[in-house]
């Protein structure tokens, strides 16, 4: 897998014949699948589980194979490739994501019952491509269960007309429309790895954010990973080992976050000193960490709540262990808006 995520080339001559070749098998057995599904719906818990997943399985690859062909046509369009780098060729990039984003999200609250509940999202909207917009904002998130970053983005892109500025592991470009698009907009792909060329996470995102407008958003995940209390235990025990006892401490009272990684949100910020800050807190997708999870929490019937702070530039502090201090108290704060929704909803 290593050998793909470095060859561009090889892994796209790879995945893309790939998902074309799924196509024309699914396709020409689409008749066979829905039969098995319904037959399967009554035998197996959850209301046409398995209905409701070939469904959206057979949107997904269609979506893939539509987003190729699009991406494909934007290429020509710009003169074979040389042009991706324009304004106009941009802007038509994060119109295509804005669409893709709309049909997944749409498709997604019907087949699985999700409902999604925004409290104080309230952020400047961008009123018109190509016109002077409002501050750049740096996003900060939790990650917790699959969706998040499909959620924050979309907001982001349909809601606030803001082009995102995205932080990924590079095992994404795996799927060829997340390779293509993606790539073609300001991201980094980031390898999870600290051995492996490319791995330094603070120095790509303090150039991902450099430059950035009131068109802008960075969106980065300051956990580092998709919340377990594996994941928690050891990040506590880092800090511990590294001599922070008083943040290993604060980060040991919060029981729904793990301790934030302060590398990338200090380049953000030092790159993007104008940006205003949005810290973004949710709840829903706590149990839905693997495959395994999300085919037994579907339909989900139930509500994803998320909650944005934001703080303008002018308060973010200054200094290197300020900063530090200041983004462990927002964590702190996060976990106890989650701990407090939870405990409504119980």
């Amino acid at each position: 897998m290593s050998v793909l995520l470095r060859s561009r080339v090889l892994r796209r001559l790879l995945t893309i014949p790939a998902v074309l070749l799924m196509l024309v098998l699914v396709v020409s057995t689409v008749p066979l699948w829905i039969l098995v599904a319904v037959a399967l719906s009554p035998l197996l818990p959850g209301r046409w589980r398995p209905l409701r997943f070939t469904w959206f399985a057979l949107l997904w690859l269609g979506l893939e194979v539509g987003a190729i062909t699009a991406l494909g046509w934007l290429w020509l369009v710009h003169g074979a490739g040389r042009r991706l780098g324009s304004p106009a060729a941009v802007e038509a990039h994060y119109r295509l994501l804005e669409r893709l984003l709309g049909w997944l999200s749409r498709s997604a609250k019907r087949l699985f019952s999700v409902r999604i509940g925004l409290e104080n999202a309230v952020l400047p909207v961008r009123e018109q491509p190509g016109l002077p917009g409002p501050r750049p904002l740096l996003v900060f998130s939790r990650h917790a269960g699959p969706g998040d970053s499909f959620l924050l983005v979309h907001e982001l892109v349909t809601v606030y007309r803001r082009q995102p500025r995205i932080v990924l592991k590079d095992a994404l470009q795996l799927d060829p429309v997340i390779d293509l698009l993606v790539n073609r907009l300001p991201s980094r792909f980031i390898s999870p790895n600290p051995g492996r060329e490319g791995s330094d996470v603070a120095a790509a995102v303090g150039r991902l954010a450099k430059g950035m407008d009131g068109d802008d958003a960075l969106v980065l995940f300051p956990e580092g990973g998709n919340f377990t209390e594996r994941r928690r235990q050891r990040s506590i025990a880092k800090l511990e080992a590294s001599g922070w006892n008083v943040h290993a401490a604060l980060a040991r009272r919060m029981r729904h976050l793990v301790a934030p990684r302060p590398g990338g949100v200090l380049a953000a910020l030092d790159a993007a000193p104008d940006a205003d800050v949005v810290f973004v807190a949710h709840t829903g997708l706590e149990q839905l960490n693997s495959a395994l999870d999300l085919w037994r929490g579907l339909p989900m019937d139930r509500e994803v709540r998320a909650r944005f702070w934001v703080v303008p530039a002018s308060d973010v502090p200054a200094g290197h262990d300020a900063r530090i201090e200041w983004l462990f108290d927002w964590w702190a704060r996060m976990d106890t808006w989650i701990d407090r929704r939870q405990g409504h909803h119980d």
